[in-house]
């Protein structure tokens, strides 16, 4: 229970309008520059909520989940990336922070009749809540962002049950696609400036609000089918009624403008004066860059650089402890091989053009494939280091894809194989394949991949799903949602990770813990423990959520 002083201390900062949940007063700032929600008018609502979630999406997708679902691997300050070495403080007052804008941004909207504004508003609230309990479970939603109106609830929020959440989100897509299903002429108040997704184009809006419902339906695939059956089989069954995006061109893509840090790529070098920084530490992770390279992938070049010096393993040499650079090669002995090997228990990788770290590899990562600079985040000439348009501060690939043409194919596809819709599995699938290459302008190439071995449609939900996690490129939160409720694809933890298996959510934060004790607990009551959940208690990483609580999946 509290201490007399906490309740005053939380009270006072609830009166101040300042909190969404109990929290302490150490992230209480203003930001003088930002947009106050109070006055705002809702077109720079707009521009702030838009860009804000698109920005959380990128740096969890570039982030952390792209080392959990094994796109990138780090070689300096990699715990939290390469071995899920979390702990209770993945905080989501950042959401609910978008959450404050967006609630503004609705009521400003109805208080002014702006119909497309409310839509708008509805698909954005629905995207943070649905990440909210996507990465964590059950969370604040019934009683969040009332601290003003005071009493207990409002102050100190209960947790609404995650099956609750996930109804509430659709039920407001559905009146988001109801409120955008006129002309954009009959709209009042629509600014394409502020409008950064979609410049004011309300048909891709409702695209988007669609295909969003697409995604949380086949969320529920496991735990819900019969639900999530009849969920998709209502928005594919009805196109005129439910639009979605089925074209690249009307991807819900966030544009970085790079003027600054605050609003550059997260691994630019632009705007960071250290040697090793963000860039720096990323690397290719070897179980994507070994499945593109045996795909023949034209999405590789474009995400990943050459290695700067492949290695040849000179075994035919009598001097065993050969170590140099002939002609832009560097030539090793058997013994060094055979050190590197018995030291790390990884042979040396000889692959000529295209080297990824693999996941988890090492307490010491920046020693990978002989690597002489062993310092923090090093450039490694044996590594393949991101394709340099990552340095930059924004370009034409640096977006935030909070929704494609690809993820909807690749759902409408898996629904098929499911026997959900009548639609054609391998043309969704082949159609999910194309839109991928499109968005990252390699369309050209689309006749040769989709012939190559492997590629050729085999009537899996296990390829499909292969292909969209290959096709979550910086967006790789999507393919690990899809990871835990299918366990495709079937990823291993490696050898030094926190646990042998891929984690399934986030720990509740100490904050919460702290100050919102009573309804946190009752939440982590409801988890249900894994054969990885120990040596935590049940907010843990490794226990299950309501979602996938008796389905088996992922493991």
């Amino acid at each position: 229970m509290y201490s007399n002083r906490n309740k005053l201390v939380i009270l006072v900062i609830l009166i101040s309008g300042l909190l969404f949940s109990c929290q302490d007063l150490d992230e209480l700032n203003i930001n003088p520059n930002g947009v106050d929600p109070t006055i705002a008018h809702p077109n720079l609502l707009m521009s702030t909520v838009i860009s804000s979630m698109g920005q959380t999406v990128v740096n969890l997708g570039f982030g952390d989940i792209a080392g959990v679902m094994q796109h990138t691997q780090k070689d300096g300050w990699s715990g939290s990336h390469n071995d899920y070495d979390w702990t209770p403080n993945q905080d989501w007052e950042s959401f609910y922070g978008i959450l404050r804008n967006e609630e503004a941004m609705y009521h400003k909207a109805k208080e002014m009749g702006l119909v497309f504004h409310q839509g708008v508003a509805l698909i954005m609230k629905a995207y943070a809540y649905g990440m909210i309990t996507d990465l964590w479970g059950d969370a604040p939603y019934t009683y969040a962002l009332k601290g003003e109106e005071g009493g207990e609830d409002n102050i100190c929020p209960p947790y609404d049950a995650q099956a609750d959440i996930y109804g509430a989100i659709l039920t407001d897509l559905d009146t988001a696609n109801s409120l955008l299903s006129k002309k954009t002429s009959e709209y009042d108040g629509i600014d394409p400036v502020q409008d950064v997704l979609y410049k004011g184009k309300v048909e891709n809006w409702r695209r988007f609000a669609n295909s969003l419902a697409l995604r949380y339906y086949m969320r529920l695939s496991e735990k819900d089918p019969a639900t999530a059956q009849a969920g998709i089989e209502k928005i594919v069954g009805n196109p005129d009624t439910y639009p979605l995006i089925l074209d690249a061109n009307d991807d819900a893509n966030m544009d970085y403008p790079g003027t600054n840090a605050s609003d550059s790529w997260p691994s630019n070098a632009v705007f960071s004066q250290l040697k090793q920084g963000s860039y720096m530490r990323l690397k290719m992770c070897s179980t994507l860059v070994d499945t593109l390279e045996a795909l023949g992938d034209p999405r590789l070049p474009l995400w990943a650089n050459k290695i700067d010096i492949p290695i040849v393993v000179d075994s035919a040499n009598a001097d065993t402890t050969r170590d140099e650079i002939v002609d832009g090669i560097r030539y090793v002995g058997r013994y060094i091989a055979f050190k590197y090997d018995s030291t790390y228990g990884y042979s040396v990788d000889q692959d000529p053009n295209y080297v990824g770290m693999p996941p988890s590899w090492s307490v010491m990562p920046q020693a990978y494939n002989l690597n002489p600079n062993l310092e923090q985040a090093p450039h490694n000439p044996h590594v393949s280091h991101l394709n340099d348009r990552y340095k930059n501060a924004s370009g034409p690939l640096l977006k935030s894809r909070m929704m494609t043409a690809a993820e909807v194919h690749f759902i409408i596809a898996e629904a098929a194989l499911r026997g959900w819709t009548t639609e054609d599995a391998r043309e969704h699938y082949e159609a999910g394949v194309r839109a991928s290459l499109k968005a990252w302008g390699v369309v050209g190439d689309y006749g040769d991949y989709i012939t190559h071995p492997g590629v050729v449609f085999d009537g899996t939900i296990q390829q499909v799903l292969e292909q969209k996690w290959i096709a979550s490129w910086t967006a790789a939160t999507e393919a690990w949602f899809d990871y835990r409720r299918t366990g495709y694809p079937a990823l291993k933890a490696g050898p030094h990770a926190k646990r042998q298996a891929l984690p399934l959510r986030f720990y509740y934060s100490v904050k919460e813990l702290d100050f919102n004790s009573d309804n946190c607990r009752a939440a982590i009551d409801k988890l249900v423990e894994t054969p990885y959940t120990a040596p935590d208690d049940l907010n843990s990483a490794w226990s299950k959520m309501w979602v996938l609580q008796g389905t088996g999946k992922p493991y």
